[in-house]
């Protein structure tokens, strides 16, 4: 889906009085009465380098009450392994920082697998920077059964409004191989940080119209190119690479079907399934043309795994059903691995906005790990872990753009603070 609908949700970080007053400075410590509420898109990394991050205590979002409304949903695993889950919560060290919360919350659930971005505004960025890429690395490496999820543009100036014209234009390039040697740094440095099993979500949504990496313009061009970008990946010694083909659901722009590059160079066949269009019930996303049944049926068709690298909430608010069917759907059909997008309007943890849908979610996956529960047996009831509540009566401070995008968020302020 287009990242111009994913916002995120709240987390404090320290400032002085002094530093209030002025809108000018960010000291390195929590303090209460000061927030953050995230608008810029939560998967872009830090403007740069120095730009501070909260310690693990101050990124821990608001407790969201649990409603007695719904009963905790149940789980089904018939046989086996129980699928990999992991949460996109930031792009940079901020989305590592917020995983341990994120499981804690969970009850220790095992978060199997850890979901990045590289962003795409220019080529350099596409690369992979060594210090974008280090923490997550260092995070994987940390237990051998962790995955480490990819995403990768396959174009610059990615979500810049690119015409179909000039689409068309460097999808031809790519496929005539000018674009290969971007590649092959990328691989070299994954490699060279010890993640050589990293799995690739390349050119994700390329049935949609948002990026420059889109399919529709010229399908062929787009699934040569696909193909250059892969066997250039997997000509770097040490690579052990896996390859995700994911479209978003539906129809979108163009079926997706059009756009498979085949199947030497598909590891996996993914799918971003949010819950939308308004209105859609769950049943109709599994039958639409392109949707989630058909999308089951062709991974098995083509000998494939299956994924959701994206999916939550979205167009129907806090859709307790949705996220019930949802989870259910995954337990079915087992994907390699799933990545809930955890902040507003998709969220269930950085997003007080869907209550109902949080303490299902929570409810499901209370104290998981990778062992066989047995086939629907009601997982018990969660018990608040202590989070500390968030600032109350904060009031944004609009500082302009340029300052918010730099602090990573609006800021607000609590006037009990002195």
């Amino acid at each position: 889906m287009a990242p111009q609908h994913k916002r995120a949700g709240v987390r404090r970080l320290a400032l002085g009085a002094a530093a209030v007053a002025a809108s000018a400075a960010l000291a390195s410590g929590p303090v209460a009465g000061v927030g953050v509420a995230r608008a810029a898109d939560p998967r872009a990394p830090a403007p740069s380098p120095t730009t501070p991050v909260a310690t693990p205590s101050a990124l821990a979002p608001p407790a969201v009450p649990l409603p007695s409304a719904p009963a905790p949903a149940t789980t089904a695993v018939a046989g086996g392994e129980a699928p990999a889950f992991g949460v996109f919560l930031k792009s940079d060290a901020r989305g590592v920082a917020r995983m341990p919360l994120f499981s804690h919350w969970l009850g220790g659930a095992e978060l199997r697998a850890g979901h990045t971005y590289l962003p795409g505004h220019r080529w350099r960025d596409i690369q992979g920077s060594a210090d974008f890429l280090k923490v997550w690395a260092h995070w994987r490496n940390k237990k051998a059964d962790r995955m480490l999820v990819l995403n990768v543009p396959m174009q610059e100036r990615n979500e810049e409004g690119v015409s179909d014209g000039e689409v068309r234009r460097l999808l031809r390039q790519g496929a005539a191989g000018e674009f290969d040697h971007h590649f092959r740094v990328l691989a070299e440095r994954l490699v060279e940080l010890k993640v050589p099993d990293t799995i690739i979500v390349l050119g994700w949504e390329m049935n949609g119209t948002t990026y420059t990496h889109r399919c529709g313009p010229d399908p062929e061009a787009w699934k040569k190119y696909w193909n250059r970008i892969v066997t250039t990946m997997r000509s770097v010694p040490g690579q052990k690479f896996r390859f995700d083909f994911t479209p978003s659901r539906g129809v979108d722009a163009v079926p997706w079907t059009k756009c498979y590059p085949g199947d030497d160079t598909v590891d996996i066949i993914g799918m971003d399934s949010y819950d939308q269009p308004a209105g859609m019930s769950f049943e109709q996303q599994v039958k639409e043309p392109y949707g989630l049944q058909h999308h089951v049926d062709f991974a098995k068709a083509h000998g494939k795994p299956i994924s959701y690298p994206e999916w939550g909430l979205f167009r129907n608010g806090d859709n307790a059903e949705y996220m019930r069917s949802m989870l259910a759907w995954m337990e079915e059909h087992k994907p390699l691995y799933n990545t809930l997008t955890d902040y507003c309007p998709h969220g269930v943890w950085q997003c007080g906005a869907n209550p109902r849908s949080s303490h299902l979610y929570r409810s499901a996956l209370f104290g998981r790990t990778d062992q066989a529960t047995p086939p629907l047996t009601p997982t018990p009831k969660p018990t608040p872990p202590s989070t500390p509540p968030p600032p109350a009566d904060c009031t944004p401070l609009d500082l302009g753009s340029w300052v918010e995008e730099w602090l990573g968020g609006k800021l607000c302020l609590r006037f009990d603070w002195w």
